[in-house]
């Protein structure tokens, strides 16, 4: 699925092989991001269609919903024989959906809290264990270490089997890597907003792998955008495309999780993974 020069597969915590391309399943829920989808049977077609196409690593949460977009694989993918076993997926605790307050994100980071998420998350997937179990945001009420401690119980116990961090500094995975193993990273990064350089770097230290969320900055490109547009005319691509494209070619530890309800885009965000940057593409990617 990716370009010559770059590797096709990560190792995620050293034993679970994915392609680097995976899925975002935010989508997959109702208008901002609750309830159901309009169209079900679109959803569950989109997690099937990704599966045919390739992937094998699809990332959710329990507060995309909240719950449905969880309940949506468990049901489509994990009672089917024909996927259950084709792929890895990760989900996060530690974030609330609050409808009621303008469809805010709140976090709740509560140790206990913490595990009975990812209890119901597992009979939400219906997995035995979960692949990959993210930590969405440190919550300041609570001391890191006892959301890790929390977190790693659950890895003793086999109810996850690996763990993740999202939306966190440099400093906050070096003080996590002293409590817990840390498989990968998730935090906002793509070709217009590179905020997050140095976690990245720090991930390729490490052998962590890095899930940019917002992968096309949501169609909000800025002052890449014709730039983008240039380059893809002579892949006969589109801006996205190429954005995806730059990233799978930016670092081999980033695992760009694009997430749509539509087919179309779904086909077009995969195809992606065959685009190959030329140096001096990159290289004007880089320099802008």
């Amino acid at each position: 699925m990716a370009s010559a020069n770059q590797s096709d597969t990560f190792e995620i915590g050293g034993d679970l092989t994915v392609h680097r391309l995976g899925f975002g399943a935010m989508r997959l829920t109702g208008e901002h991001v609750t309830g159901e989808p309009d169209d079900v049977e679109n959803a569950r077609d989109v997690l099937r269609r990704a599966i045919d196409l390739g992937v094998d690593f699809i990332d959710t949460a329990d507060s995309y919903g909240p719950s449905v977009s969880e309940r949506l694989i468990g049901e489509t993918l994990m009672t089917d024989p024909e996927y259950r076993d084709e792929v890895v997926v990760a989900t996060k605790g530690g974030l609330i959906r609050q409808v009621d307050e303008g469809f805010e994100w709140a976090r709740h980071g509560h140790p206990g809290y913490l595990q009975h998420a990812a209890y119901t998350s597992r009979d939400r997937l219906r997995v035995d264990q979960i692949d990959l179990y993210q930590l969405h945001r440190v919550d300041p009420e609570y001391p890191m270490a006892d959301q890790l401690h929390a977190l790693a119980e659950l890895k003793d116990e086999g109810v996850i089997g690996h763990i993740g961090l999202s939306n966190v500094s440099v400093d906050q995975l070096e003080a996590a890597r002293e409590i817990v193993d840390v498989a990968t990273v998730q935090n906002q990064y793509n070709v217009a907003n590179r905020e997050h350089e140095d976690v990245l770097q720090a991930c390729e230290n490490y052998g962590i792998g890095f899930m940019p969320y917002s992968p096309i900055a949501s169609g909000e490109l800025g002052e890449y955008a014709d730039l983008l547009d240039d380059i893809a005319g002579t892949h006969d691509a589109t801006r996205y495309q190429i954005a995806l494209a730059w990233l799978l070619e930016r670092s081999e530890n980033l695992l760009p999780i694009p997430g749509t309800s539509s087919l179309e885009h779904l086909e077009a965000n995969i195809a992606a993974s065959t685009i190959e940057l030329s140096d001096e593409e990159l290289a004007r990617l880089d320099d802008k």
